[in-house]
C-alpha cells in the first residue's frame, strides 16, 4: 500500500507542478458543481491516475481537480468510490491517503442519505459530528503499516469539532439553517427497507447512506481534520419510501447544492 501511495502521489505531483493543497473534498452524488467554486489549475481523469479506481455511479463524474479558493489550495473528487461497486475498503480510500501525501491536511467529505430523524425533511442540510460503522469490511483490516498510523486509531472525535463550530458560525451568518447528525454506514446499493430504516433510528443514527464511514476512519488514521456534511435526499418513513429512486435522490442533492456549496466555500475560506 504505502509504495502503491507513493507512485500515485509521484505522479500527480509531476502532473500538477507539486501543487500542494491545504483542503481535500470529496463530493457525493448530486455535488459535483462545486468544482464551479474553484479557480482550476489542474483537471486528471482517475483513468490516468496510477492505482485509482475509477467510479462507475451515475452522477460521479471521476476526476481530481486542483485549484484554489481565494488564497486556500484545494483538491475536489469529482465522484468517490464505494464498497458496492465491488472495490475492496483498501481501494474505496485509495484517494484519502494519497491526499494527505500530496499535502492535505483537513478533508471534508459530502454525501446524499437517507433521513430518519423526524425533524429533517428533504433538503435539510445535516452537519455530522459522529458515525456508526455497519459496513462488512474495515478499510484498516490486515497489517498495519506504522507509516500511515497506528494499529488502534482513537475515534472519539471522528469529525472536527472545531471544524464544526465554525461551520455553524458560518451557516448562521449565511442564514443557512443546519441540523446535527450521526451517520450510519451500510453496504448498499439496494435503499433500505422500512424495518432497515427503523433499525437505523433505533441504533442511535439519524442519516444513513453507503459511503463516507471508511473515507473517515481512515482519515483520522493518518491525522487528517475532517469535516462531514449531508444532504437529506428522502425520508425513511412510511409516506416516502416506496417511491425513492437514484434520480430523485440526484434532484434533491441538486436543489440542495447552492447552499452545501456557500457552506463549503466560506468554511475553506475562513478557517
Amino acid at each position: 500500500m504505502w509504495e502503491k501511495v507513493q507512485e500515485t502521489v509521484n505522479y500527480i505531483n509531476e502532473k500538477t507542478n507539486q501543487f500542494t493543497p491545504e483542503y481535500g473534498v470529496i463530493l457525493g452524488s448530486g455535488l459535483g458543481s462545486f468544482t464551479d467554486d474553484i479557480e482550476i489549475k489542474y483537471t486528471i481523469p482517475y483513468t490516468e491516475i496510477p492505482n485509482f479506481p475509477v467510479s462507475t455511479v451515475q452522477g460521479h463524474k471521476g476526476a481530481l481537480v486542483f485549484g484554489t479558493i481565494g488564497d486556500k489550495k484545494v483538491v475536489a473528487m469529482q465522484g468517490r468510490f464505494h464498497y458496492y461497486e465491488g472495490y475492496d475498503m483498501k481501494q474505496v480510500t485509495f484517494p484519502v491517503r494519497v491526499m494527505k501525501y500530496i499535502g492535505v491536511e483537513k478533508l471534508i467529505v459530502s454525501n446524499a442519505s437517507g433521513g430518519v430523524n423526524p425533524n429533517y425533511t428533504v433538503g435539510a442540510v445535516v452537519i455530522l459530528h459522529d458515525q456508526v460503522n455497519l459496513l462488512p469490511e474495515h478499510p484498516l483490516r490486515g497489517v498495519n503499516d506504522e507509516r500511515f498510523g497506528p494499529r488502534f486509531v482513537n475515534m472519539s472525535e471522528p469529525f472536527s469539532v472545531k471544524m464544526i463550530s465554525k461551520a455553524k458560525e458560518i451557516a448562521s451568518v449565511l442564514g443557512i439553517n443546519v441540523h446535527d447528525g450521526i451517520y450510519l454506514g451500510l453496504q448498499g446499493p439496494t435503499f433500505e427497507t422500512l424495518a432497515e430504516y427503523r433499525m437505523v433510528k433505533a441504533l442511535g443514527a439519524d442519516c444513513v447512506g453507503m459511503s463516507t464511514v471508511p473515507e473517515v476512519i481512515v482519515a483520522r488514521h493518518i491525522e487528517l481534520e475532517t469535516f462531514g456534511i449531508s444532504v437529506i435526499t428522502d425520508m425513511g418513513d412510511e409516506e416516502s419510501i416506496g417511491t425513492i429512486t437514484h434520480k430523485e435522490v440526484l434532484e434533491a442533492a441538486q436543489k440542495a447544492e447552492p447552499l452545501v456549496r456557500s457552506l463549503i466555500k466560506t468554511l475553506i475560506l475562513e478557517y
